[in-house]
């Protein structure tokens, strides 16, 4: 296969076998170290949790692949040049506890599950429950375990094209893989029946129902208690008078508590969440006087009014937007500025509008948000509902102590905002499945333009279907095991649209990757508003998407 017209094509020793297993780039500061099988991730997933590589940020198993990230292009190589020097000893999991399930077979595909195995629907219920299966690893969202069974007796193809939210507590299958759907969120797995129990829970010790290594048996039952979905309470009670705090007035189309997220707890499914457009954020802070990650409000499309309970100094970056000051009285009305600090005394009201291009503006108060952290940060994770809920009117948002550091000066916006009728030149690396896609698809990827769709969120950047037709193809048939994937992915389900994944995205998945956006270009993603036009531009430090490590071979 011929890629030289899209991507550089990496090196492929021939011949030989390799002990160590092969490199494959997800991006520049990322790589996913393609182990073949569960025995050799488990080794060297082992081996890097003890005993990290310099600048290793996080390190994350699944079914064949192990996923390692870094915190720069730089560190990554130094890495993956040393990959092949790395014997890591053999590892053996402990016994874990049995854990039973509950599941009403309901589920919208159980007649296609039925159907492809060529059972009854009773058959395949009886294979679910009568066989005994074992948690291999974690991810893709909070308390999600993906469960292994012994001669895979269940093997299932996702579906098409995945849906857009799949509810809480829902059975499925997908490859030889069973697991529990912890919380409403996107999904491409065959569902075949429901339960209630909680498969996460931040208040309990270990959160996740289901740890690697457990076994899981399903009993089938007539009727459940109803599982609550995903709704999640408000970010703050009201607060006494006098408190020093923004009272939400309204809160916008959707407005959020962020800071620089949670990393390093991927093996739990919890990805690293934190502000979009990370840059804007901390932007944002130093311009109050805050340190950078501090918790600040990220602003889709504006709407925004809150009420200033105290004197505040405030600030506002990211995607441009007018915003305007009143007194308690509703006169006196003047322009707050953008991108540099300016005050909210007690009783002033402060209104976002909609901004002139982009997506999310970002608001920093001196003191920063001070809501209650969850697993070390104070951010909303959309996905899996981990941190404070949405913005609702009626909320207070405590604000904390003053920082010991001056207010900043005016700045230029650090993140550029793209223009509504322009064409976003957003620059990828390949892979790590690029070898997965035909050359067509490779060529169509960066020949053409993709259109934001409006069903774009926090997880990931979702595109329109080509008007010309024209959508990624595969030149391999096999279904993908779920593997660990970067923020910044392009992700192809079998709908061969692709998306690209933003802050709040699965930390495993499915379908292949084929390519990767730049964390250079990550926050200008961020701020693609629907209609918003892209095309995708190799890296000029471009990277192969796969490799083999340095060493012997064997």
């Amino acid at each position: 296969m011929n890629h030289g017209s899209v991507f550089a094509q990496g090196h492929r020793p021939s011949g030989s076998a390799r002990a160590s297993p092969a490199v494959r780039w997800a991006g520049t500061e990322a790589f996913l170290l393609d182990c073949g099988g569960l025995e050799d991730v488990a080794r060297w997933h082992a081996h890097l949790s003890a005993h990290p590589f310099p600048g290793q940020t996080d390190v994350l198993a699944a079914a064949a692949t192990v996923l390692v990230s870094f915190a720069s292009a730089r560190a990554a190589r130094a890495a993956a040049d040393a990959v092949g020097d790395v014997h890591p000893a053999s590892s053996t999991q402990s016994q874990g506890r049995t854990v039973e399930i509950p599941v009403v077979y309901d589920g919208e595909d159980l007649a296609e599950v039925a159907r492809l195995t060529g059972m009854s629907e009773q058959g395949v219920v009886h294979t679910h429950t009568g066989t005994a299966w074992t948690a291999a690893f974690g991810g893709f969202a909070p308390g999600f375990a993906y469960l292994v069974a012994h001669g895979n007796p269940l093997d299932i193809p996702r579906r098409d094209a995945p849906r857009t939210a799949v509810p809480a507590g829902s059975v499925a299958l997908a490859g030889t893989f069973s697991a529990v759907y912890p919380r409403r969120s996107p999904g491409g797995w065959q569902l075949i029946g429901h339960t209630d129990a909680v498969l996460w829970d931040e208040d309990r010790e270990p959160p996740a129902l289901i740890r690697p290594g457990d076994t899981v048996r399903y009993r089938a039952v007539r009727e459940l208690v109803t599982v609550a979905d995903d709704a999640t309470g408000s970010v703050a009670a009201p607060m006494p008078a006098g408190c020093h705090a923004l009272a939400v007035e309204h809160p916008g189309m959707q407005t959020l508590v962020q800071d620089l997220g949670r990393p390093g707890l991927s093996d739990l499914g919890v990805v690293a969440s934190g502000a979009a457009d990370r840059p804007s954020a901390a932007q944002a802070n130093r311009l109050v006087g805050n340190p950078e990650h501090g918790a600040v409000l990220e602003v889709v499309l504006g709407g925004l009014s809150i009420t200033a309970r105290g004197h505040h100094a405030l600030a506002l970056t990211g995607a441009p937007a007018a915003a305007t000051i009143t007194d308690p009285s509703g006169e006196n009305a003047r322009s707050a500025p953008f991108c540099a600090p300016f005050a909210l005394y007690d009783g002033q009201r402060l209104t976002v509008a909609a901004p002139s291009s982009g997506l999310r503006s970002y608001l920093a108060v001196r003191g920063g948000v001070d809501v209650p952290e969850v697993l070390g940060s104070r951010s909303t994770d959309v996905m899996s509902g981990i941190g404070p809920g949405p913005l609702a009117a009626g909320d207070d948002l405590p604000v904390g102590p003053a920082p010991r550091r001056a207010v900043g000066l005016p700045e230029l916006p650090v993140t550029r905002i793209p223009e509504a009728d322009e064409v976003v030149p957003l620059r990828i690396s390949a892979g790590p499945r690029d070898d997965w896609f035909t050359d067509d698809s490779l060529t169509a990827l960066t020949g053409r333009t993709w259109r934001v769709s409006t069903d774009t969120n926090r997880v990931g950047v979702r595109f329109e279907d080509p008007s010309d037709g024209q959508r990624l193809e595969r030149s391999r048939p096999e279904e993908l095991a779920s593997e660990g994937v970067a923020t910044g992915s392009l992700q192809v389900p079998h709908s061969g649209v692709p998306v690209l994944f933003l802050a709040d995205h699965p930390v495993t998945g499915g379908y292949p990757v084929i390519a990767v956006v730049t964390p250079e270009d990550l926050p200008l993603a961020a701020q693609l508003a629907p209609g918003a036009t892209v095309r995708f531009v190799p890296s000029d430090d471009y990277i192969p998407s796969h490799d083999t490590p340095s060493g012997d071979t064997a």
